[in-house]
C-alpha cells in the first residue's frame, strides 16, 4: 500500500513514524483510568459498566494483536500498519463523539485492535533497518508501550481536572492522523512475506477463548474469584483455547505456528511477559490510587492529576533505558538485561511493600520501576525476534504482547481483589496496597528465574553493534 521508492526511507524516519504510532496507542490504553469517574457520571452508569471500557479494549487488544501481528507477515507488514492506524483512528473519532455508554464502548474495542502496532513495527525494524540498529529501535519501541502509560495517566487527569472527558480522544488523534499518513507515505513495504490464508477456524477459536478467559478473570471483583460464573466462564475459555491449540496443530496453513510456539527461546519468553505483566502492569493503577488515599488512611491524600505525576520517574527512566537498548543488548546480552530488568522491578515493589510512609519513597519505587521496566521491554521484543525466522515476527510478536497483556489483566485484578478485602468505611486501607505490592513482587522474583530459562546465545545475523539509535 506505500509508494514506490527508488532509495528506501532513511531508518531514523521509520523509526520516528512508528514510535508516534506505538505513543498514540499507548496513551489511548490508559488515558481513560483516571477519568472513569467523571465518565461514569456523565454517562449516567454503573461502575461495573464503565469498566468496560477497560475491560473491552483489553479483549480487542488481546485477539486483534496476535491477528495483526500474522495478517502483516502474510499480506506486508506496512499495509496492515496503515489500516490499523485508520481503525484506530475511526474507533478515536467514534469515542470523541459517544454520547451513549455502548458506543463508547463499542469505540474502545476497535481502539484496542491497534496493539497489532507493536509486533508490526518489530517486523519492520528486522526486515528494514541496518543489523546494527535493530536491537535499539525494538528496544525504543517496546519501552514507548510503557512509556505512553505514564503519559497518558497524567494527561487523563489533568483532562479529567480541567476539559470534557471528550478530549481523551481528540488530544491523541493529533498524533494518530499524521502518524497514518506517513507510515503510508514513508515507510516501505516489507519484501519478506509468509505466503498462506487465513484459518477463520482457529481465528473464531482463539477470539472466543482469550475474550471469555479474560471477561471471566475481569469480572472477578464483581462475581467472586470462586463464583460459578468466573469458575464457568473460565472454564468454557480455557476450553476453547485448548480447541483452538488442537486445530492449529492440525492445520497445513495455521493462523499462529504452534511449532514455532514449542521453540524454546519463544515459549520462555512468552513466560516471562506474562509473568512480567502480571507483577507490573498494576502499578499504572495501583500508584495512583494509593496516592490519593488520605493522609488517616496511609497515603498521601493527592488530587488526581498530583498523583499521576508519582509516575513521572518511571517514564523517565524508561525512556532513558530504552534508548540505550543497543548498547545494552550489545555488551550484556538481552538474556541478562530482561533478569537484571526483573530482578529492579522486583526491588522497587519490595522496597515499597517495606516502606512508603513519605512520597519520596514512591518516587524512588517509581525511579527503580521505570528503569527495571525499561530493561524487561526492550529485551523481551529483542529475544522474540532473534528467536524466530523473519517471516515469523509478526505472529510471534504479537503473541509475545498478548501473553504480557493476560498478565497484566490476572495481575491487576488480584490487585483489585485485594484493595476491596481492606477496606474501613467503604475507604480503601494501606493493608490492600502493600499486600498488591508484596504480590508484584513475588510474580517479578518468578519472572526473573523464568528469564534464567530463556536461551543465551543470540541470533548471528541479528548482533549489535554498540551505537545508540
Amino acid at each position: 500500500m506505500g509508494t514506490p521508492h527508488e532509495d528506501r526511507v532513511h531508518p531514523n524516519v521509520t523509526l520516528a513514524v512508528l514510535s508516534v504510532s506505538g505513543l498514540a496507542y499507548s496513551i489511548l490504553s490508559s488515558a481513560v483510568i483516571p477519568a472513569l469517574p467523571t465518565i461514569q457520571h456523565a454517562l449516567h452508569t454503573s461502575e461495573t459498566g464503565v469498566t468496560w471500557l477497560l475491560t473491552g479494549y483489553l479483549l480487542s487488544a488481546s485477539v486483534g494483536t496476535a491477528i495483526l501481528g500474522r495478517l502483516g507477515d502474510m499480506f506486508g507488514k506496512e499495509r496492515v500498519l496503515v489500516w490499523t492506524l485508520v481503525v484506530l483512528a475511526a474507533g478515536t473519532v467514534l469515542a470523541g463523539l459517544a454520547d451513549s455508554l455502548p458506543l463508547l464502548i463499542v469505540a474502545r474495542v476497535l481502539q484496542g485492535v491497534a496493539g497489532g502496532i507493536f509486533p508490526l513495527s518489530f517486523g519492520i525494524i528486522r526486515d528494514e533497518f541496518p543489523r546494527e540498529k535493530v536491537a535499539g529501535s525494538i528496544g525504543l519501541i517496546s519501552a514507548i508501550l510503557g512509556v505512553g502509560g505514564g503519559v497518558g495517566i497524567v494527561a487523563g487527569g489533568l483532562v479529567a481536572e480541567h476539559l470534557s472527558w471528550h478530549w481523551l480522544f481528540w488530544m491523541p488523534l493529533v498524533l494518530i492522523v499524521p502518524a497514518t499518513f506517513c507510515t503510508w507515505r514513508y515507510v516501505p513495504e516489507s519484501p519478506v512475506r509468509v505466503p498462506g490464508r487465513i484459518n477463520w477456524t482457529a481465528a473464531v477459536l482463539m477470539s472466543a477463548g482469550v475474550s471469555l478467559s479474560l471477561v471471566a478473570v475481569s469480572e472477578t471483583t464483581t462475581w467472586g474469584w470462586g463464583s460459578a460464573r468466573t469458575l464457568g466462564l473460565l472454564f468454557v475459555g480455557l476450553a476453547l483455547c485448548a480447541a483452538w491449540v488442537a486445530v492449529e496443530t492440525r492445520s497445513a496453513e495455521p493462523l499462529i505456528d504452534m511449532a514455532m510456539m514449542r521453540i524454546r527461546g519463544v515459549w520462555t519468553t512468552n513466560l516471562t511477559a506474562f509473568l512480567l505483566g502480571a507483577g507490573m502492569y498494576s502499578s499504572f493503577i495501583v500508584f495512583p490510587q494509593f496516592a490519593q488515599l488520605s493522609h488517616s488512611a496511609g497515603g498521601f491524600g493527592a488530587s488526581v492529576v498530583q498523583s499521576g505525576l508519582y509516575l513521572l520517574p518511571s517514564t523517565i527512566g524508561m525512556v532513558i533505558v530504552g534508548s540505550l537498548a543497543g548498547v545494552i543488548a550489545f555488551r550484556f546480552g538481552s538474556k541478562r538485561a530482561v533478569v537484571a530488568g526483573s530482578i529492579v522491578t522486583a526491588a522497587a515493589f519490595g522496597f515499597l511493600a517495606v516502606v512508603h510512609a513519605h512520597p519520596y519513597d514512591m518516587l524512588i519505587s517509581a525511579a527503580l520501576l521505570g528503569i527495571g521496566i525499561g530493561l524487561a521491554f526492550a529485551a523481551l521484543g529483542n529475544l522474540i525476534v532473534e528467536a524466530v525466522r523473519p517471516e515469523q515476527t509478526g505472529a510471534a510478536g504479537g503473541m509475545n504482547t498478548v501473553m504480557r497483556t493476560i498478565g497484566g489483566a490476572l495481575g491487576g485484578q488480584l490487585a483489585a481483589t485485594f484493595i476491596a478485602g481492606h477496606t474501613h468505611h467503604g475507604v480503601p486501607a494501606s493493608t490492600g496496597f502493600t499486600d498488591t505490592f508484596v504480590m508484584a513482587t513475588a510474580f517479578l522474583v518468578v519472572c526473573a528465574f523464568a528469564a534464567l530459562l530463556v536461551p543465551g546465545r543470540r541470533e548471528p545475523g541479528l548482533r549489535v553493534e554498540p551505537s545508540v539509535t
